[in-house]
C-alpha cells in the first residue's frame, strides 16, 4: 500500500485510550533482549541494541526495565533467552491481507494462539507465500503535520538519505525508504529539527483494499484479536478505510 492505512489512525487513538502500556513495554523489552543476546550488552558496539533501547526510551519504557532486559538478553542474570521470529499470513474480509510478525519462546503456543484468534474473528490463516508476495519491506517514518511544515520541507531534509517517496496524509507525512536507509532518514530529520512520531521497518503493499463499514468492523475485530496476543510484535496489512468509513466507525464508538 502507498503508506500506512488510514485505519491505523483509529488504531493509534484506540491504543492511546486503552493505554496498553504493559504490552507495549513487553514488545520493546523483547527486542532489547534479542539484540543483547545477538550482539552483547554494550550498546556502543551493538547498533541493533542501541536502536532497540532508543525506541524503548522514546515510548517511556522505564530505565530499570531496559537495564534488566539487556542483562537478561546477554546472559548476565543466568536466565536463558531464546526467542524465535515467525511470520503468519492471514486473509481477512473483502480480500484484505495481514502479515503477523511474532517473537516467541514457544512456536507451538504462538501458532495455536494465532490460529484461534484468526478463526474466532472470522479470518483465515493462509498458506505460506499466498499473502507475503503482496508486501515489500520498507523503512517508514511518520512525521506529524506541524503548522507550517510542508511536504517539500520533509523531502529536503531526507533527500540525500536515499528516500524513495514522501507521502502527505491527512494528519501526517510518511517517508518511505529502503530498510538500510532508515537511520539516514531519521538523522536527516533530526538535523533539520523535524520531529517524527515513529520510525520502523514495515511490510508495505501497493495493492490496497478499501473496506466498507461492515467489512471494516470485521477487519478491526480480527486485527485487535491478533494485537492482543503477547507473542505478536507487529501487524502489517493492505486494508484501508475511506474518510467516510472512519467517520462512521467513530460515530458508532
Amino acid at each position: 500500500m502507498a503508506g500506512h492505512s488510514k485505519w491505523a489512525n483509529t488504531k493509534h487513538r484506540k491504543a492511546a485510550v486503552d493505554a496498553k502500556r504493559a504490552k507495549i513495554n513487553g514488545r520493546y523489552i523483547k527486542h532489547i533482549e534479542v539484540a543483547a543476546r545477538n550482539g552483547g550488552p554494550d550498546a556502543e558496539g551493538n547498533p541493533a541494541l542501541a536502536l532497540a533501547v532508543q525506541k524503548a526510551k522514546k515510548e517511556s519504557v522505564p530505565n530499570d526495565n531496559i537495564d534488566r532486559a539487556i542483562k537478561r538478553g546477554a546472559g548476565l542474570t543466568g536466565d536463558a533467552v531464546e526467542y524465535e521470529e515467525i511470520t503468519y499470513e492471514v486473509r481477512g474480509p473483502a480480500g484484505s491481507a495481514l502479515l503477523v510478525e511474532c517473537l516467541t519462546d514457544n512456536r507451538n503456543r504462538a501458532a495455536a494462539e494465532v490460529r484461534t484468534a484468526v478463526t474466532r474473528a472470522g479470518g483465515t490463516v493462509a498458506d505460506p507465500g499466498s499473502v507475503a508476495y503482496l508486501f515489500q519491506r520498507k523503512g517508514v517514518v511518520t512525521v506529524p503535520a506541524a503548522e507550517g511544515l510542508t511536504e517539500d520541507d520533509v523531502l529536503a531534509a531526507v533527500l540525500e538519505a536515499g528516500v524513495e517517496e514522501v507521502y502527505e496524509r491527512e494528519e501526517h507525512f510518511e517517508v518511505h525508504s529502503e530498510p538500510s536507509d532508515l537511520q539516514d532518514v531519521v538523522s536527516g530529520l533530526d538535523d533539520a529539527g523535524i520531529t517524527y512520531d515513529s520510525d520502523d521497518v514495515a511490510f508495505v503493499s501497493e495493492m490496497k483494499i478499501d473496506l466498507e463499514l461492515e467489512d471494516a468492523k470485521k477487519f478491526l475485530r480480527l486485527h485487535d484479536s491478533l494485537d492482543d496476543l503477547d507473542d505478536v510484535q507487529s501487524i502489517h496489512t493492505n486494508a484501508d478505510l475511506s474518510a467516510e468509513t472512519l467517520a462512521a466507525l467513530e460515530a458508532e464508538g
